[in-house]
């Protein structure tokens, strides 16, 4: 199991989805935990951990993407 740790920006109209906590565990099989957030009117910002198989975390970040969220993964500093 792989685990990716990404900081998500959405725009205006898709903050009322469950998007992170049921549609990318229901359609691509991965564990999000939302680790922090910020949400306003018009926007929400939010930094999640994703766990599953590498190949689920990846289609599950290309759905957000598709989707219209802004996603940036966030790395420790440490080179591989």
């Amino acid at each position: 199991m792989a685990l990716h740790k990404y900081f998500c920006t959405f725009p205006q109209e898709l903050i009322s989805e469950p998007i992170i906590s049921h549609t990318l565990g229901d359609k691509f099989g991965v564990v999000p935990n939302i680790r922090a957030a910020s949400i306003t009117e018009s926007m929400a910002l939010v930094a999640v951990e994703i766990e599953g198989d590498e190949q689920a975390i990846q289609q599950s970040i290309a759905y957000l993407k598709e989707r219209g969220v802004s996603v940036e993964e966030l790395t420790d500093g440490k080179k591989a």
